[in-house]
């Protein structure tokens, strides 16, 4: 099991950034995915970015198209966390976000993550 802890989370302007942060601890594996998903009143929990390692490969990452260009996912492996820039937000970007993890590749089904974060709000007001 992987423990992850979201933080970063706020009120924002539209048209202003946002830096969020997920923090891993526990089991690790030799291929791992970590993503970021976002869920807003009354509506299912969106794909938004994911980013993908393992032992024998490069780093993939991939984005919503709704987020492509203003959002960006990396990790530092020395601290174990996984970051998503967000820039030029919008006020449909309002939503709570979270923070998951899988083994193995990439996918943007939620239902394939099996480890997730407690969320964090994220507010961006016209």
């Amino acid at each position: 099991q992987v423990q992850l802890v979201e933080s970063g989370g706020g009120l924002v302007q539209a048209g202003g950034s946002l830096r969020l942060s997920c923090a891993a601890s526990g089991r690790t594996f030799s291929s791992s995915t970590m993503g970021w998903f976002r869920q807003a009143p009354g509506k299912e929990r969106d794909f938004v970015a994911a980013i993908s390692w393992s032992d024998w490969s490069d780093t993939s990452i991939y984005y919503a198209d709704s987020v492509k260009g203003r959002f960006t996912i990396s990790r530092d492996n020395a601290k174990n966390t996984v970051y998503l820039q967000m820039n030029s937000l919008k006020p449909e970007d309002t939503a709570v976000y979270y923070c998951a993890a899988k083994s193995g590749t990439y996918t943007a089904a939620a239902v394939n993550y099996v480890d997730w974060g407690q969320g964090t709000q994220v507010t961006v007001s016209s």
